[in-house]
């Protein structure tokens, strides 16, 4: 073997070859880097869908656990005032003024939490047999925007029956 067949067998890869790879390389991680964003938006999606759940939970939960005579106040805070009181208004997500239904809302990191009391008979709470308990946390950006939506039945303790 003569020493210019040694150099020419060992010879590395041709520039153009070079320049080729130079070109595809960028493209792959390109496509890396867009899947990693695609995938932090799905993961901050799937956050943001436990957080309204488990906020509607948690609203549900209080309402469900409170004195009937404190039904339509709500302490966000836990301090032992109330934050909000419930009307029957058209206003603050209450649809219709009048319809017996009580509304309130809250907003906190991008979710719109609304509640509502629903006597069973009109707008007289305390002489309601049951309450029906809605709430709808919904969540979410103008193109993707969902709800969640929990409803439960609550009785009056002293209800008596007529």
């Amino acid at each position: 073997m003569t020493g210019r067949s040694l150099l020419t067998a060992c010879a590395g890869a041709s520039f153009s070859e070079v320049l080729v790879s130079m070109a595809i390389l960028p493209l792959g991680l390109m496509g890396a880097i867009g899947a990693f964003h695609a995938a932090e938006e799905t993961i901050a999606y799937g956050v943001l869908a436990s957080r309204a759940l488990a906020m509607a939970q948690s609203r549900i939960e209080a309402k469900r656990g409170a004195q009937w005579d404190r039904l339509l106040a709500d302490d966000l805070n836990h301090d032992g005032m109330p934050d909000i009181i419930m009307h029957d208004d058209g206003q603050g997500g209450d649809l219709l003024a009048g319809d017996g239904v009580y509304s309130a809302s809250h907003q906190e990191g991008g979710i719109s939490l609304t509640w509502t009391v629903t006597p069973s008979r009109g707008v007289n709470l305390s002489a309601s047999g049951h309450v029906v308990l809605e709430v709808v946390a919904s969540y979410g950006n103008g193109q993707r925007r969902r709800e969640v939506k929990l409803v439960t039945m609550r009785s009056n303790p002293v209800f008596v029956g007529q």
